[in-house]
C-alpha cells in the first residue's frame, strides 16, 4: 500500500550535545511522512515554485528499487498518493549520495511541469529522465541520457532546469575504465590494497547532458573526478550553468572544483578548484558539494572536508562566486559538534536568505540540522541558531527547498528496512 501519512512529533532540542552558542532552537511542529508501505523508503530530494512542492525518492523491497513521487499544491502541509515514475520495475540504483532528482519548470495558468533523474542497472547502467506535464499523475516515456551502450559503470547524477525548460544533468561516469560493454569497474573505489586513487581518477570523468528543446550530446567536461561523491549543478536567471563536484589532484589531494557554462551547456570552463582544502585521501569520501543561485546571480556552495592537524576534523564549509572562477575565503559553517558532520544542502529564498542543512551523529544517532545563513553588505557571513529537524529518530540525507510560505525540509527518518521520507514545514521565526 502506498500512503502519505501525517504525525505530530516534538523536536528534541539536543543542547546538552551542541556548543553552548549553538543552541537549537525550541519549536514544536508537524511532521508529515511519506512512504510505500512494505518497503524501505529513504534517498529524497525534494523542489518547489510557490505552494507546489514535488518529492522523488527510492522505495525498495528483496534488494530492488523504485523512483516514487508525491507532489502537495499546500506548500508541503499535505501530498497526494505516490506514483511510480520508473517504468522498469526493480531498476532504480539509488543511495544517500546517489538519490534521484527532481526539478520544477513553472508553466504559466497550470501547474509546473516535473523533471525527474535517476540511476537505473539492469544489464548497463544508465542515467534517466522522465517529465510529468499533468502536474505528477503521469511520466512520459524515459530517456536516457548516454549514449546508447556506453560501456562501464555510471552514476551520481544531479539535475537542474532553466528558464526555457531545458534540463541540464552531470553524473559521474566509468567508461573509461571499460572497453566493452560487459567490463564493468569491478573494483573498490573507496580504498583496498593496490588501489591507487589518482589513477583510477584519471579513468573516471564529469559527463553532462541537456534535455529540452534544443538538445546537447553528452559528453566528458573533464576527467580526475572523485568517483562516489555527489555532484551539484544549477541555472541562474541568465541561463549560465554551474556544476560542482569532487575532484582528484595530484598526491590524492581530493577537494571541490567548478566548471562553467555560459552559452546554455555547449562549452564549459576549464575547472577551477573551490578551496585548497588539501584534503589527502585515498579513497572516496562518499561526501559531495551542494550549489543554490539567488536572485542576484551569487553562487552558494556548501561542501564537507577534513581539517588536517594532530587529530583530523570533519568540518563543513561555505563561499560564494559571482562568476564561477573567482571565490570568497571558505567559512566554517558552525555544527553541532560532531567530529564529522556530512551531507550538506543549501538553497537561498527569494530574498537571499540562506539555509544549510546537514547531517551528523550526536550520541550515537544520527541527527539531521538546519542553519540559516546570512551576509552584509561587506559580504561578512553570520549564522543563525541550529533548528533541530527531528526528535528521537534517527534522520539523514536533508534536503531543502522554498515554498511561498517558508523553506521546506526533507529527510530520511528511521532505521534502515523501516525507513519513511520526513517532511517539515519551517516557520517564519526559524526562517529569519
Amino acid at each position: 500500500m502506498i500512503t502519505a501519512r501525517v504525525s505530530i512529533t516534538l523536536l528534541a532540542l539536543l543542547a546538552a550535545a551542541a556548543p553552548p552558542d549553538l543552541r537549537p532552537q525550541a519549536q514544536e511542529g508537524e511532521v508529515t511522512t511519506l512512504a510505500v508501505e512494505g518497503r524501505s523508503n529513504q534517498t529524497a530530494w525534494v523542489a518547489a515554485h510557490h505552494s507546489f512542492v514535488a518529492i522523488a525518492w527510492g522505495a525498495s523491497s528483496d534488494a530492488k528499487s523504485d523512483v516514487f513521487l508525491a507532489i502537495s499544491r499546500d506548500g508541503g502541509a499535505t501530498f497526494n498518493t505516490p506514483v511510480q515514475v520508473n517504468r522498469t520495475a526493480g531498476e532504480a540504483r539509488l543511495g544517500g549520495e546517489l538519490p534521484p532528482r527532481v526539478a520544477l519548470v513553472p508553466m504559466p495558468g497550470r501547474d509546473p511541469e516535473i523533471v525527474v533523474l535517476w540511476t537505473a542497472r539492469t544489464d548497463a547502467t544508465e542515467i534517466k529522465i522522465a517529465r510529468s506535464r499533468d502536474g505528477g499523475q503521469t511520466f512520459a516515456q524515459p530517456r536516457t541520457l548516454q549514449r546508447a551502450e556506453a560501456p562501464g559503470d555510471r552514476g551520481w547524477p544531479a539535475l537542474a532546469v532553466d528558464g526555457q525548460g531545458s534540463a541540464h544533468a552531470v553524473w559521474l561516469d566509468h567508461r573509461g575504465m571499460a572497453t566493452t560493454k560487459s567490463e564493468a569497474a569491478a573494483h573498490d573505489h573507496k580504498s583496498g590494497t593496490g588501489y591507487d586513487g589518482v589513477a583510477m581518477a584519471q579513468r573516471s570523468g564529469l559527463y553532462y547532458a541537456r534535455a529540452g528543446s534544443s538538445s546537447a550530446g553528452e559528453r566528458e567536461l573533464t576527467a580526475g573526478v572523485c568517483y562516489c561523491c555527489k555532484t551539484a549543478i544549477a541555472v541562474d536567471a541568465d541561463g549560465a550553468v554551474y556544476a560542482a563536484w569532487r575532484h582528484v589532484y595530484p598526491n590524492n589531494i581530493r577537494d571541490i572544483a567548478m566548471a562553467v557554462s555560459r552559452d546554455g551547456g555547449s562549452t564549459f570552463t576549464t575547472p577551477v578548484r573551490v578551496s585548497a582544502d588539501q584534503w589527502q585521501l585515498n579513497g572516496c569520501p562518499d561526501d559531495g558539494p551542494a550549489l543554490a543561485i539567488d536572485a542576484s546571480g551569487t553562487v552558494h556552495i556548501v561542501w564537507p572536508t577534513v581539517i588536517d592537524g594532530a587529530t583530523p576534523e570533519g568540518a563543513l564549509f561555505y563561499s560564494t562566486t559571482r562568476d564561477g572562477r573567482r571565490f570568497t575565503p571558505r567559512v566554517r559553517v558552525p555544527t553541532l559538534g560532531s567530529p564529522k558532520p556530512a551531507h550538506p544542502h543549501v538553497v537561498v529564498d527569494e530574498r537571499g536568505g540562506v539555509l544549510v542543512a546537514w547531517d551528523e551523529v550526536i550520541n550515537g544517532t544520527r541527527v539531521a540540522a538546519a542553519l540559516p545563513v546570512s551576509r552584509n553588505d561587506a559580504q561578512d557571513v553570520t549564522f543563525g541558531r541550529p533548528i533541530i529537524l527531528a526528535g528521537e529518530q534517527s534522520a539523514m540525507y536533508p534536503t531543502l527547498a522554498v515554498t511561498a510560505d517558508g523553506w521546506l525540509a526533507v529527510w530520511t527518518a528511521g532505521k534502515p528496512g523501516a525507513s519513511r521520507i520526513a517532511v517539515r514545514r519551517l516557520n517564519a521565526r526559524a526562517r529569519r
